[in-house]
Protein backbone atom coordinates (compact mmCIF):
# COMPACT_ATOMS: atom_id res chain seq x y z
CA UNK A 1 0.00 0.00 0.00
CA UNK A 2 1.04 3.65 -0.92
CA UNK A 3 2.69 5.78 2.15
CA UNK A 4 0.08 9.03 2.55
CA UNK A 5 3.45 10.76 2.67
CA UNK A 6 4.66 9.70 -0.39
CA UNK A 7 1.57 11.29 -2.12
CA UNK A 8 3.06 14.88 -1.70
CA UNK A 9 4.97 16.39 -4.47
CA UNK A 10 3.87 20.32 -5.22
CA UNK A 11 5.39 23.02 -7.73
CA UNK A 12 5.50 26.26 -6.30
CA UNK A 13 6.27 29.48 -8.97
CA UNK A 14 7.84 32.45 -7.05
CA UNK A 15 7.71 35.32 -9.50
CA UNK A 16 10.91 37.75 -9.81
CA UNK A 17 10.08 41.37 -8.16
CA UNK A 18 12.53 43.92 -8.88
CA UNK A 19 15.08 42.03 -11.26
CA UNK A 20 14.95 39.51 -8.75
CA UNK A 21 15.18 35.67 -10.42
CA UNK A 22 11.79 33.95 -11.08
CA UNK A 23 11.96 30.67 -8.44
CA UNK A 24 9.95 27.05 -9.10
CA UNK A 25 10.49 25.45 -6.11
CA UNK A 26 10.27 21.50 -6.25
CA UNK A 27 9.57 19.52 -3.11
CA UNK A 28 8.25 16.39 -1.82
CA UNK A 29 8.18 12.81 -4.22
CA UNK A 30 8.88 13.59 -7.11
CA UNK A 31 8.22 9.68 -8.52
CA UNK A 32 6.05 7.65 -10.99
CA UNK A 33 3.46 7.32 -8.68
CA UNK A 34 2.90 11.34 -8.60
CA UNK A 35 3.73 11.86 -12.47
CA UNK A 36 -0.06 12.13 -13.70
CA UNK A 37 -0.72 15.12 -11.35
CA UNK A 38 2.82 16.66 -11.60
CA UNK A 39 2.09 16.41 -15.41
CA UNK A 40 -1.45 18.54 -14.90
CA UNK A 41 0.99 21.33 -13.06
CA UNK A 42 3.46 21.53 -15.31
CA UNK A 43 1.13 21.89 -18.65
CA UNK A 44 -0.35 24.85 -16.69
CA UNK A 45 2.83 26.19 -15.94
CA UNK A 46 3.00 28.34 -18.83
CA UNK A 47 0.40 30.29 -18.57
CA UNK A 48 1.49 31.20 -15.49
CA UNK A 49 5.10 32.14 -16.41
CA UNK A 50 3.49 34.57 -19.66
CA UNK A 51 4.78 37.68 -19.94
CA UNK A 52 7.60 37.13 -17.72
CA UNK A 53 11.18 37.20 -18.33
CA UNK A 54 14.48 36.92 -17.16
CA UNK A 55 16.18 34.28 -15.66
CA UNK A 56 14.42 31.11 -13.65
CA UNK A 57 15.59 28.87 -10.85
CA UNK A 58 14.49 25.54 -10.93
CA UNK A 59 14.84 24.46 -6.91
CA UNK A 60 15.62 20.84 -6.13
CA UNK A 61 16.45 21.56 -2.76
CA UNK A 62 13.10 20.47 -1.10
CA UNK A 63 12.83 17.06 -3.16
CA UNK A 64 12.81 14.17 -0.66
CA UNK A 65 13.15 11.74 -3.39
CA UNK A 66 13.22 11.69 -7.26
CA UNK A 67 13.60 8.94 -9.77
CA UNK A 68 13.61 8.62 -13.34
CA UNK A 69 10.24 9.70 -14.35
CA UNK A 70 10.48 12.26 -11.63
CA UNK A 71 13.78 13.56 -13.76
CA UNK A 72 11.83 13.53 -16.98
CA UNK A 73 9.20 16.21 -15.23
CA UNK A 74 11.87 18.37 -13.86
CA UNK A 75 13.58 18.27 -17.62
CA UNK A 76 9.70 19.34 -18.85
CA UNK A 77 9.74 22.16 -15.94
CA UNK A 78 13.34 23.56 -17.44
CA UNK A 79 11.61 23.26 -21.47
CA UNK A 80 8.50 24.87 -20.17
CA UNK A 81 10.44 27.84 -18.87
CA UNK A 82 12.45 27.65 -22.03
CA UNK A 83 9.84 28.49 -23.77
CA UNK A 84 8.08 31.00 -22.01
CA UNK A 85 11.78 33.44 -22.42
CA UNK A 86 13.58 31.88 -19.51
CA UNK A 87 17.11 31.53 -19.00
CA UNK A 88 16.79 27.90 -16.46
CA UNK A 89 19.26 27.01 -14.05
CA UNK A 90 18.39 24.06 -12.09
CA UNK A 91 19.75 24.62 -7.92
CA UNK A 92 19.81 23.00 -5.01
CA UNK A 93 20.74 19.18 -6.49
CA UNK A 94 22.85 16.51 -4.06
CA UNK A 95 25.11 14.10 -5.71
CA UNK A 96 22.62 11.75 -6.18
CA UNK A 97 20.55 13.85 -8.01
CA UNK A 98 23.04 15.21 -10.08
CA UNK A 99 23.98 12.17 -11.64
CA UNK A 100 20.10 11.25 -12.25
CA UNK A 101 19.61 14.53 -13.79
CA UNK A 102 22.79 14.58 -15.84
CA UNK A 103 21.86 10.76 -17.41
CA UNK A 104 18.71 12.61 -18.53
CA UNK A 105 19.33 14.93 -21.90
CA UNK A 106 17.69 18.53 -21.68
CA UNK A 107 16.47 17.73 -24.67
CA UNK A 108 15.95 14.83 -27.43
CA UNK A 109 17.74 14.75 -30.60
CA UNK A 110 15.72 15.52 -33.44
CA UNK A 111 15.19 12.40 -35.60
CA UNK A 112 16.98 12.91 -39.39
CA UNK A 113 14.77 13.79 -41.88
CA UNK A 114 15.65 11.92 -45.27
CA UNK A 115 13.91 12.40 -47.62
CA UNK A 116 12.73 9.59 -50.08
CA UNK A 117 13.38 10.05 -53.83
CA UNK A 118 10.18 9.71 -56.01
CA UNK A 119 9.87 7.30 -57.39
CA UNK A 120 8.27 7.29 -61.31
CA UNK A 121 5.14 4.65 -62.20
CA UNK A 122 7.96 2.38 -63.98
CA UNK A 123 10.50 1.76 -61.28
CA UNK A 124 7.52 1.32 -58.96
CA UNK A 125 6.26 -1.70 -60.88
CA UNK A 126 9.71 -2.88 -62.10
CA UNK A 127 11.69 -2.65 -58.71
CA UNK A 128 10.21 -5.55 -56.66
CA UNK A 129 10.07 -7.72 -60.05
CA UNK A 130 13.22 -6.64 -60.25
CA UNK A 131 14.57 -7.47 -56.57
CA UNK A 132 12.28 -10.98 -56.26
CA UNK A 133 14.34 -11.83 -59.97
CA UNK A 134 17.82 -11.32 -58.45
CA UNK A 135 16.54 -13.28 -55.24
CA UNK A 136 15.75 -16.14 -56.86
CA UNK A 137 18.35 -16.03 -58.96
CA UNK A 138 20.43 -16.45 -55.75
CA UNK A 139 17.69 -19.12 -54.14
CA UNK A 140 18.60 -21.02 -57.75
CA UNK A 141 22.49 -20.43 -57.37
CA UNK A 142 22.32 -22.13 -54.18
CA UNK A 143 19.97 -24.59 -54.50
CA UNK A 144 22.29 -25.91 -57.62
CA UNK A 145 25.30 -26.37 -54.50
CA UNK A 146 22.70 -27.65 -52.39
CA UNK A 147 22.26 -30.31 -55.36
CA UNK A 148 25.86 -30.97 -55.32
CA UNK A 149 26.05 -31.06 -52.12
CA UNK A 150 24.24 -34.69 -52.24
CA UNK A 151 27.02 -36.37 -54.16
CA UNK A 152 29.58 -35.09 -51.43
CA UNK A 153 27.12 -36.39 -48.97
CA UNK A 154 27.12 -39.79 -50.56
CA UNK A 155 31.09 -39.61 -50.76
CA UNK A 156 31.60 -38.70 -46.94
CA UNK A 157 28.88 -41.66 -46.33
CA UNK A 158 30.76 -44.09 -48.14
CA UNK A 159 33.66 -43.02 -46.29
CA UNK A 160 32.21 -42.47 -43.20
CA UNK A 161 34.22 -39.51 -42.39
CA UNK A 162 32.08 -36.30 -42.91
CA UNK A 163 30.06 -36.47 -40.41
CA UNK A 164 26.85 -37.92 -42.13
CA UNK A 165 25.47 -41.68 -40.86
CA UNK A 166 23.41 -44.03 -41.63
CA UNK A 167 21.25 -43.99 -37.98
CA UNK A 168 20.66 -40.42 -39.53
CA UNK A 169 19.24 -41.26 -42.68
CA UNK A 170 16.90 -43.63 -40.96
CA UNK A 171 15.58 -41.30 -38.25
CA UNK A 172 14.99 -38.73 -41.10
CA UNK A 173 13.45 -41.57 -43.07
CA UNK A 174 11.43 -42.41 -40.07
CA UNK A 175 9.88 -39.31 -39.54
CA UNK A 176 9.12 -38.55 -43.26
CA UNK A 177 7.88 -41.68 -44.51
CA UNK A 178 6.68 -44.00 -41.83
CA UNK A 179 4.80 -41.26 -40.29
CA UNK A 180 3.20 -39.80 -43.02
CA UNK A 181 1.95 -43.40 -43.70
CA UNK A 182 -1.85 -42.58 -42.33
CA UNK A 183 -2.54 -39.22 -43.61
CA UNK A 184 -1.24 -39.90 -47.45
CA UNK A 185 -3.10 -43.39 -47.60
CA UNK A 186 -6.32 -41.58 -46.06
CA UNK A 187 -6.14 -38.38 -47.99
CA UNK A 188 -5.28 -40.09 -51.53
CA UNK A 189 -8.12 -42.93 -50.75
CA UNK A 190 -10.80 -40.00 -50.47
CA UNK A 191 -9.61 -38.34 -53.62
CA UNK A 192 -9.55 -41.55 -55.63
CA UNK A 193 -13.38 -41.89 -54.28
CA UNK A 194 -14.20 -38.46 -55.27
CA UNK A 195 -12.82 -38.70 -58.62
CA UNK A 196 -14.83 -42.10 -59.04
CA UNK A 197 -17.68 -41.09 -58.10
CA UNK A 198 -18.13 -37.76 -60.11
CA UNK A 199 -16.10 -39.35 -63.29
CA UNK A 200 -18.73 -41.81 -63.06
CA UNK A 201 -21.69 -39.55 -62.65
CA UNK A 202 -20.62 -37.74 -65.39
CA UNK A 203 -20.32 -40.65 -67.82
CA UNK A 204 -23.48 -41.96 -66.96
CA UNK A 205 -25.55 -39.72 -69.37
CA UNK A 206 -23.25 -41.46 -71.81
CA UNK A 207 -23.92 -44.80 -70.49
CA UNK A 208 -19.93 -44.84 -70.99
CA UNK A 209 -19.48 -45.09 -67.11
CA UNK A 210 -16.95 -48.61 -67.33
CA UNK A 211 -14.29 -45.71 -68.80
CA UNK A 212 -14.51 -44.15 -65.53
CA UNK A 213 -11.37 -47.02 -64.67
CA UNK A 214 -9.28 -45.38 -67.60
CA UNK A 215 -9.78 -41.92 -66.31
CA UNK A 216 -8.72 -42.72 -62.64
CA UNK A 217 -6.12 -45.24 -63.75
CA UNK A 218 -4.17 -43.23 -65.76
CA UNK A 219 -5.02 -39.85 -64.14
CA UNK A 220 -3.80 -41.42 -60.53
CA UNK A 221 -0.84 -43.22 -62.22
CA UNK A 222 0.48 -40.11 -64.31
CA UNK A 223 -0.69 -37.15 -62.02
CA UNK A 224 -2.42 -37.03 -59.07
CA UNK A 225 -0.57 -39.48 -56.98
CA UNK A 226 3.10 -38.04 -57.46
CA UNK A 227 1.65 -34.21 -57.48
CA UNK A 228 -1.00 -34.83 -54.05
CA UNK A 229 1.65 -37.11 -52.68
CA UNK A 230 4.39 -33.83 -52.96
CA UNK A 231 2.42 -31.45 -51.90
CA UNK A 232 1.32 -32.92 -48.95
CA UNK A 233 5.03 -33.88 -47.93
CA UNK A 234 5.76 -30.39 -48.90
CA UNK A 235 3.48 -28.95 -46.04
CA UNK A 236 4.40 -31.76 -44.01
CA UNK A 237 7.97 -32.95 -44.05
CA UNK A 238 9.11 -29.58 -45.73
CA UNK A 239 8.22 -27.34 -42.97
CA UNK A 240 9.39 -29.84 -40.87
CA UNK A 241 13.10 -29.40 -42.41
CA UNK A 242 12.79 -25.69 -42.62
CA UNK A 243 11.86 -25.13 -38.74
CA UNK A 244 13.81 -27.33 -37.42
CA UNK A 245 17.06 -25.84 -39.22
CA UNK A 246 15.61 -22.62 -38.67
CA UNK A 247 15.39 -23.25 -34.98
CA UNK A 248 19.28 -24.38 -34.93
CA UNK A 249 20.38 -21.09 -36.52
CA UNK A 250 18.53 -19.19 -33.98
CA UNK A 251 19.89 -21.45 -31.73
CA UNK A 252 23.60 -20.72 -32.90
CA UNK A 253 24.06 -24.90 -33.07
CA UNK A 254 25.04 -24.46 -36.73
CA UNK A 255 27.60 -21.97 -36.00
CA UNK A 256 28.54 -24.66 -33.39
CA UNK A 257 28.72 -27.75 -36.16
CA UNK A 258 31.10 -25.20 -37.94
CA UNK A 259 33.36 -25.00 -35.05
CA UNK A 260 33.74 -28.43 -34.59
CA UNK A 261 35.07 -28.97 -37.99
CA UNK A 262 31.47 -30.33 -39.50
CA UNK A 263 30.13 -29.40 -42.49
CA UNK A 264 26.55 -28.08 -41.89
CA UNK A 265 24.94 -29.14 -45.12
CA UNK A 266 26.70 -32.60 -44.84
CA UNK A 267 25.11 -33.16 -41.57
CA UNK A 268 21.51 -31.76 -41.57
CA UNK A 269 20.65 -31.43 -45.43
CA UNK A 270 21.70 -34.78 -46.63
CA UNK A 271 20.01 -36.96 -44.37
CA UNK A 272 16.91 -34.98 -44.86
CA UNK A 273 17.36 -34.67 -48.69
CA UNK A 274 18.18 -38.67 -49.15
CA UNK A 275 15.37 -39.35 -46.14
CA UNK A 276 13.17 -37.56 -48.97
CA UNK A 277 14.53 -39.23 -51.76
CA UNK A 278 13.48 -42.88 -50.60
CA UNK A 279 10.51 -41.83 -48.46
CA UNK A 280 8.10 -39.74 -51.23
CA UNK A 281 8.44 -42.38 -54.46
CA UNK A 282 7.39 -45.14 -51.48
CA UNK A 283 4.32 -42.90 -50.75
CA UNK A 284 3.68 -42.38 -53.63
CA UNK A 285 3.41 -46.03 -54.91
CA UNK A 286 1.43 -46.53 -51.59
CA UNK A 287 -1.03 -43.30 -52.06
CA UNK A 288 -1.53 -44.87 -55.79
CA UNK A 289 -2.78 -48.02 -54.57
CA UNK A 290 -4.59 -46.46 -51.76
CA UNK A 291 -6.74 -44.14 -54.64
CA UNK A 292 -7.11 -47.11 -56.46
CA UNK A 293 -8.83 -48.49 -53.11
CA UNK A 294 -11.28 -46.13 -52.83
CA UNK A 295 -11.95 -45.90 -56.96
CA UNK A 296 -12.96 -49.31 -56.48
CA UNK A 297 -15.16 -49.34 -53.35
CA UNK A 298 -16.77 -46.03 -54.73
CA UNK A 299 -17.35 -47.71 -58.16
CA UNK A 300 -18.64 -51.18 -56.71
CA UNK A 301 -21.37 -49.18 -54.25
CA UNK A 302 -22.34 -46.38 -57.11
CA UNK A 303 -22.05 -48.06 -60.40
CA UNK A 304 -22.39 -51.51 -59.95
CA UNK A 305 -18.69 -52.21 -61.09
CA UNK A 306 -17.27 -55.08 -59.75
CA UNK A 307 -13.96 -55.65 -58.41
CA UNK A 308 -13.01 -57.76 -61.19
CA UNK A 309 -14.23 -55.77 -63.81
CA UNK A 310 -12.08 -53.05 -62.75
CA UNK A 311 -9.33 -55.07 -62.54
CA UNK A 312 -10.10 -56.35 -66.08
CA UNK A 313 -10.84 -53.12 -67.38
CA UNK A 314 -8.02 -51.50 -65.31
CA UNK A 315 -5.21 -53.84 -67.54
CA UNK A 316 -6.80 -52.60 -70.77
CA UNK A 317 -6.26 -48.97 -70.19
CA UNK A 318 -3.24 -48.97 -68.13
CA UNK A 319 0.06 -49.45 -68.82
CA UNK A 320 3.65 -49.57 -67.66
CA UNK A 321 4.46 -46.24 -68.91
CA UNK A 322 1.40 -44.54 -67.21
CA UNK A 323 3.10 -45.89 -64.28
CA UNK A 324 7.10 -45.24 -64.90
CA UNK A 325 5.85 -41.62 -65.87
CA UNK A 326 4.36 -40.62 -62.94
CA UNK A 327 7.23 -42.34 -60.56
CA UNK A 328 10.12 -40.45 -62.65
CA UNK A 329 8.74 -37.02 -61.14
CA UNK A 330 9.14 -38.52 -57.43
CA UNK A 331 12.57 -37.91 -56.95
CA UNK A 332 12.99 -34.59 -58.76
CA UNK A 333 10.11 -33.51 -56.29
CA UNK A 334 11.61 -35.24 -53.32
CA UNK A 335 14.79 -32.95 -54.25
CA UNK A 336 12.77 -29.79 -55.08
CA UNK A 337 11.24 -29.96 -51.66
CA UNK A 338 14.36 -30.75 -49.74
CA UNK A 339 16.73 -28.23 -51.04
CA UNK A 340 14.32 -25.57 -51.18
CA UNK A 341 12.96 -26.32 -47.37
CA UNK A 342 16.74 -26.36 -46.20
CA UNK A 343 17.60 -23.39 -47.90
CA UNK A 344 14.86 -21.11 -46.51
CA UNK A 345 16.31 -22.79 -42.75
CA UNK A 346 19.53 -21.23 -43.38
CA UNK A 347 17.58 -17.57 -44.18
CA UNK A 348 16.21 -17.57 -40.59
CA UNK A 349 17.11 -14.77 -38.56
CA UNK A 350 17.27 -14.50 -34.68
CA UNK A 351 13.61 -13.99 -33.80
CA UNK A 352 10.56 -16.40 -33.89
CA UNK A 353 8.61 -13.91 -36.74
CA UNK A 354 11.50 -14.85 -39.02
CA UNK A 355 11.43 -18.76 -38.42
CA UNK A 356 7.28 -18.52 -38.83
CA UNK A 357 8.01 -16.21 -41.53
CA UNK A 358 10.17 -18.79 -43.71
CA UNK A 359 8.46 -21.89 -42.77
CA UNK A 360 5.49 -19.79 -44.60
CA UNK A 361 7.87 -19.75 -47.41
CA UNK A 362 9.20 -22.80 -47.60
CA UNK A 363 5.59 -24.10 -47.81
CA UNK A 364 4.21 -21.75 -50.61
CA UNK A 365 7.77 -21.77 -52.71
CA UNK A 366 7.91 -25.84 -52.39
CA UNK A 367 4.36 -26.16 -53.73
CA UNK A 368 4.48 -23.51 -56.71
CA UNK A 369 7.96 -25.31 -58.12
CA UNK A 370 6.72 -28.66 -57.73
CA UNK A 371 3.39 -28.09 -59.67
CA UNK A 372 5.60 -26.13 -62.48
CA UNK A 373 7.90 -29.18 -62.47
CA UNK A 374 4.59 -31.40 -62.66
CA UNK A 375 3.77 -28.82 -65.97
CA UNK A 376 7.01 -29.48 -67.58
CA UNK A 377 7.07 -32.94 -67.13
CA UNK A 378 3.40 -32.96 -68.88
CA UNK A 379 4.75 -30.75 -71.79
CA UNK A 380 8.30 -32.93 -72.05
CA UNK A 381 5.74 -36.72 -72.15
CA UNK A 382 3.74 -34.71 -74.62
CA UNK A 383 6.64 -33.47 -76.47
CA UNK A 384 7.78 -37.00 -76.75
CA UNK A 385 4.37 -38.83 -77.34
CA UNK A 386 5.24 -40.81 -74.28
Amino acid sequence: MQNADETKASLTVTPGDGGTDTTLRLEGFWTVRNARPLSGEIDQLRGRLKGQGGKAVVDLSGLERLDTAGAWLVREVQAECRDAGFDTEVAGMDARVSDLMEAIPETLPEPEKTETPRQSLPEIILDPVGKSAAMGARDVYRGVGYFGALFLGLKALLSKGGGVNMAAITAQLDHMGVRAVPIIALMSFLVGAIIAQQGAFQLSYFGAELFVVDLVGILQLREIGVLLTAIMIAGRSGSAITAEIGAMRMREEIDALRVMGFDPVSVLVFPRMVALLIALPLLTILANFAALSGAVVVLDLYSGITLETFMQRFHEAVDMADVISGMLKAPVMALIIAIIAALEGMKVGGSAESLGQKVTASVVKSIFVVILADGIFAIFYAAIDY
